[in-house]
Formats: C-alpha cells, structure tokens, sequence
C-alpha cells in the first residue's frame, strides 16, 4: 500500500535535506560535463590513453557522488532516522526544486539512488522515490534560452542554397573550432556534399532545406564526430561525419554515414560511451531519436555516458511491458553456462543473468571475480563486439511470471541469490533476485550456425536458393567472428572462451561476445607454441603433457574445438588462419605494450573516403 502524501509541509528538516541532495546532483553534474568538455583537448592533441582513462574514471563518478551525498545527509541530518512523513516532505520539496532544472530527469535518478543507498529495501514501492517523471523534459531548452539570450542552443541550423552547399559545410565544421588544421577541408566537405547529393538523389531542394548539428562534438577513442540530420521539406536524414587524424596529425573527415542503419552502428550498445558535453541531456537524446526511432531512450542515454538514468528508463519500460504482457519468463534457449544462468522472456528482446553459486571445478574463478570482469567490459573500449550490460540488485518480479522449471533452476543453481517472499504484505508473492545482469539478447552464434546447417549449407552439392542462402549466411557468420576476435584483440582484450556459444548474432547480422567470465588483457596473457613432444610416449598422450601456466595460450589449439564442420574450417582458415598462429597474437600484445592505440571503425571500409 502506497503511503498518503502529507497535507502540511512543516518539518524544518525536510527543505534542508532536499537542497543538499540537490547539491550533491548539481556537483556530480559540473564534473561529469568538465570531464566530458576536456574530451575535446585531449583529441586535439592526440591523447589517446588519456582518453580512454578519462573514459573509464568518468563511469565511477555517480556512484562516488551517490555516496558522498549519503555520508554527508546522514553526518549533518540523521537522515536514515527520519519519519516516513519527513521523507515524503523532503520529495515534495525535492519537486519544487526541479521546477527550471536543466537536468531534471537525472537529478530524479539521483534522488532515487542517494534515497534507497538510506532507507531499507521495504521503502523502495513508495512515495519516497520517483517511480515515473514528476517533472517533463519538454521545451526546457525554450525556458533556458528566453531568460538567457546567450545561451547555445542544443543544434545549430545552416541554410545552404544548391550552390552553397560545400561553403556551408565548411563552415559548419569551423564553427567547432577544433584547435588542429585540417588537410584539406575543403576537399573534405566537397566529398560530405557529394554523399549528400546522392542521399537526396533527384529530389529537389525545398525552400526549408537545412543542416542541423549538435552543438557539441562526440569523442570516443581517436575520433571525434559531428552529428546532425538534413532536412528537405518533409525528409529528414540524420547524418555523422566521423573526424579523425591524419599520419601527419592534422584532421580529415574520414567518412559521412547517412541513415538510421549507419547511425545505429555507431551507436550500439555493443561500443564504449560517447563523451559528449551537454547543458541538457533530454534535449540531445530528443534530437537523435528523432534520427533513430526504433533506438530506445534508455540506450541512448547509456551510449551518451549517463547510465544510471539508462537504467532508470530501462526498468520502467520493463515495469511497462510487464503490465502489458502475459508471458512467462523461461531458461534460456542454448547450451547452459556454468557460470551464468540464463532466462528470459519470450515477448521481450533482453535476457537476464544470474552468477551461480558454484561452477565446475575446471572453472576456477569467484563471484566477485566474475563481477570484475563485467565491470571491465563496462569500462573498456567494447569497439562494437562486447554487449553493454545492464546490472541490478533486489530486483522483484511477479512470482506468477515465472515457469516453475526455472524457479526450480535458480533454487538449485543460485539459491543465495533468491528470495520469494511476500514483501508488500497484499498476499502477491513476488522472485526477488539479489543480482542480475540484463542484456540485449541475441541469436547464440552456434543455434545460428545449425539453423543455416540444417537448411542445407553443409552441402556443397545441394543447389537449392535456401541452401545457397544457407552457405552465404555461414560464410557471413564466420568471416565475422574472426573479425570479432580482431577487434578484440585491437582493444586488448582476450575473450578466453572462443566457443561459438559465447559470441551471438545482432539484428544487424553483427557478431559480438557476451561471455565475459574468462576474458583478460591481451597484455596479461603469454602466448605459446604447443612444443614438440619429447618421445613417442608424450606423442601418443591424450593427455597434456607440457607445463601449462595460468596465463598460457596455445592458439593452435583453437582447431579442434572450434573448427570441426569441413566448411567451417575452410571458410575460417581462408581468413583468419593467423588466429591459429601464436605469432600474430604475440605481435599485437608487443604493439600495445609500446602504447600503440588501434584504429577499429564503427562503419565499413567501404565507407570510408580515400586517403588522398
């Protein structure tokens, strides 16, 4: 039962905590916009390790801040003491507060965080947290700029004639006032205009034909990226000019991606988050929507750096589609993980992940082991191959909603992970796990290769247009897998368990890994030859006869496992037979130990203008 707001506003505590939680938003805000402005310094001079240290410590700051703001409530307020009415007093004056707020939404997510870090679980289903919005993020921008005639917009407009079009866009890129000169700009804004032109084919250039851009840059890794869409009567196209660095260390536009599909690549969820400053977020979160809508919100704060409102959206849409549906949630289709278990729900395009509480003993990690490496995924360069996970704790569900093999499952399997309780006291019993981990899901790589086998595509001889379809969508798979691999290791990143049955297929026919139990820093690993055996006897052993050390890697290894199927093995070892060479591996763990930086690309080469 939802507890009544009060009718009087009369505790003198109340405003007082109220505006220190606010503080305390207001401080991890100007830090999180200071860290994400000096992006743009450190791409003008090429500071890429910077960059990516810069990445990872900017991820810690809300939860430094959420405890920050908890010690300093409880120090100066007792605020854990206090009454159920003093907090439903502290959240209305809380409201009042957002009231003009630039960042009203992430200032309820923090509320929430700082709230439920103080008060015990039982709170969480009340009034004390924002469960919806109290405050829209409509038209902020309209309140900001008509008391403050200075301020930048959120995007700029250029209104080239037929004729301008290249002038504009040189200017366009000017007005970033990037402090290295570019080699040939004009070259470069000549090749934008003309992707433009062939975007627009024939159509002809309306009397509102514009070019809107974000007025911040993006940065993430070594590139930079000007953001926009063009408008021509009722069509608009959004639009990215990736900008990068040349041998010589001036600037190029390296490309001009055009459409939702480009856009939605560059900003998957399987890619590290953009460093971005912005005055308000919902504004620029509004505008790339606008260009990808069927990119939900909730991944689109996460791609801008603000997870912990990502999370806020997340949840509610699920609440949402809970409501909505009726299904029950399930194992997971696949082989069964030893460290993770798996389930999901049917009717929802995200899966759910458990760590057990014991594996097998040739899986020699811990629990908070596991939890690290998520952790370093999050913080890591994902170069588009690593999906982006989302983690909760006590997170309750309808006990209805689960199929009675899978509470079976998680009894076994991750008992101190459950809880069935009826916690509101209303007589609904609900599964509340302690921890879960949430993802995209994704076609298991080894169910979308049988799926293509079955159809056919192991037969080289059968010539029907589903088989042929078949061997093209192996031929796709694999090719990409190895690619997946490179890039990985490009990130120094070395996924440890390569089965296909840890790596999935997007909607995009993408392929990325999300088993992350056994990854380590490429750095960290000591890749070895498999030694010649020494007599007949170690020749003829089925068993390992050499010394192994725990960071030992025998590519060659690969083979049996992974390479079994005749066309597999073909297609793989056409183009990528150096995965199987210990060589190729140690030559990329050298470059990176000497602080070499990989350049991994979030389009096609084929987009890519030509180096001239």
């Amino acid at each position: 039962m939802l507890a009544s707001f009060p009718t009087r506003l009369d505790s003198p505590l109340a405003p007082e905590i109220a505006r220190a939680m606010m503080d305390g938003f207001n401080r991890h805000y100007q830090l999180f916009r200071t860290e994400s402005a000096r992006a743009k310094h450190r791409f003008e001079v090429a500071d890429w390790h910077g960059q990516q240290r810069a990445q990872r410590e900017r991820i810690e700051f809300y939860d430094l801040r959420v405890k920050e703001c908890s010690k300093r409530l409880e120090r100066e307020f007792k605020a854990g003491e206090q009454s159920m009415d003093v907090w439903q007093q502290i959240k209305l004056h809380y409201i009042g507060l957002l009231v003009d707020h630039h960042q009203p939404e992430l200032a309820e997510t923090f509320f929430n965080s700082v709230t439920t870090k103080i008060l015990h679980r039982s709170y969480f289903h009340n009034n004390f947290i924002f469960v919806r919005p109290a405050v829209s993020t409509e038209y902020i921008e309209n309140l900001l700029s008509s008391g403050r005639p200075s301020h930048r917009p959120t995007y700029q407009s250029y209104y080239p004639s037929q004729n301008e079009v290249q002038a504009k866009l040189v200017q366009m890129v000017q007005d970033f006032d990037l402090r290295v000169p570019f080699e040939n700009l004009e070259r470069d804004a000549l090749r934008v205009a003309e992707v433009m032109h062939t975007q627009l084919g024939d159509v002809k250039l309306r009397a509102n034909f514009q070019v809107q851009v974000l007025s911040n840059l993006f940065f993430r890794n070594k590139g930079c990226y000007i953001v926009g869409k063009l408008i021509n009567g009722y069509t608009e196209a959004g639009f990215a000019l990736p900008v990068l660095h040349n041998a010589d260390g001036k600037l190029r536009i390296d490309a001009a991606l055009f459409g939702e599909d480009d856009l939605l690549r560059l900003f998957s969820f399987a890619r590290a988050y953009f460093m971005v400053d912005m005055e308000i977020p919902s504004a620029y979160v509004q505008f790339l929507r606008s260009m990808m809508p069927r990119k939900p919100r909730n991944e689109l704060y996460n791609a801008l750096g603000l997870a912990k409102q990502g999370k806020t959206l997340f949840y509610r849409d699920f609440l949402h589609h809970l409501q909505h549906s009726s299904d029950k949630f399930r194992i997971a289709a696949g082989i069964k993980g030893m460290v993770m278990l798996v389930f999901d729900l049917p009717s929802y395009p995200y899966v759910f992940k458990v760590i057990k509480d014991y594996f097998p003993h040739q899986k020699e990690t811990t629990r908070e082991q596991v939890k690290a490496k998520y952790q370093l995924v999050k913080q890591h360069d994902r170069v588009g191959r690593m999906a982006d996970t989302l983690d909760y704790g006590d997170v309750a569900f309808p006990h209805e909603r689960f199929s009675d093999a899978l509470i079976a499952e998680l009894q076994e399997f991750a008992p101190s992970q459950l809880e069935i309780s009826d916690r509101d006291g209303d007589g609904r019993t609900e599964v509340i796990l302690k921890h879960v981990y949430i993802e995209r899901r994704m076609i298991p790589l080894n169910l979308y290769l049988q799926e293509a086998f079955d159809a056919g595509g192991a037969d080289p001889a059968d010539t029907r247009p589903s088989a042929l379809r078949a061997r093209a969508q192996i031929e796709r798979a694999v090719i990409d897998y190895g690619y997946a691999i490179k890039d990985m290791v490009a990130a120094n990143i070395f996924p440890g368990d390569m089965l296909w049955k840890n790596f999935g297929i997007t909607r995009n026919s993408k392929v990325v890994f999300y088993d992350y139990d056994e990854i380590e820093y490429l750095t960290d690993c000591h890749f070895r030859k498999v030694p010649e055996p020494r007599n007949e006897e170690e020749e003829m052993s089925g068993e390992i006869w050499y010394r192994v050390g725990p960071h030992d890697v025998f590519p060659e290894t690969f083979a049996p496992f992974l390479l079994g199927n005749p066309l597999v093995r073909d297609i793989f070892m056409r183009y990528h037979a150096n995965l199987l060479d210990p060589s190729f591996w140690q030559a990329q763990k050298e470059r990176i130990a000497a602080g070499y930086v990989h350049d991994v690309f979030p389009y096609e080469k084929e987009k890519r203008f030509a180096r001239n």
